[in-house]
């Protein structure tokens, strides 16, 4: 038969396992590889107004055709290379560098473009390195 010395034994026991259980559901636990709720991702810089480019030819034969994009600012960002062969954007349009995520398989990249923000969307694909090839993209976000 069970005395009263166990009984209550049992029920301390049992509050502490509630009351634990309790503390550890109200925890937050950092999981990985999912981000915190309250980051913020920018994926979206405004690169200043598009001032004109140049085309240069490609660094070896059949090799991609790049751009030169000049903006307001280029005292901050430098010329923006991108691949293309002639530029569609029209003087003072507001020019924008974004990065997609893009995911084809299990693993995913980022890629980066200039676009501007006209009714009529135009976009280029940016070189990884920028300015004088010193600079990589991904340090602008």
């Amino acid at each position: 038969m069970i005395n009263r010395k166990q009984k209550d034994i049992f029920l301390i026991l049992l509050l502490s396992i509630m009351a634990s259980a309790f503390l550890l559901s109200c925890t937050t636990l950092r999981q990985t590889g999912q981000a915190p709720e309250d980051q913020i991702f920018l994926t979206r810089k405004y690169a200043g107004n598009f001032v004109g480019y140049t085309h240069s030819s490609p660094y070896y034969n059949g090799g991609p055709k790049v751009i030169s994009i000049t903006t307001t600012l280029d005292s901050v960002y430098g010329p923006i290379s991108a691949y293309s062969k002639k530029c569609n954007f029209q003087s003072g349009e507001r020019l924008y560098i974004r990065k997609v995520y893009i995911a084809p398989g299990v693993f995913g990249n980022w890629k980066y473009q200039i676009e501007n923000d006209g009714e009529k969307k135009v976009f280029y694909g940016i070189r990884k390195f920028n300015y004088g090839d010193k600079v990589l993209i991904q340090n602008w976000f």
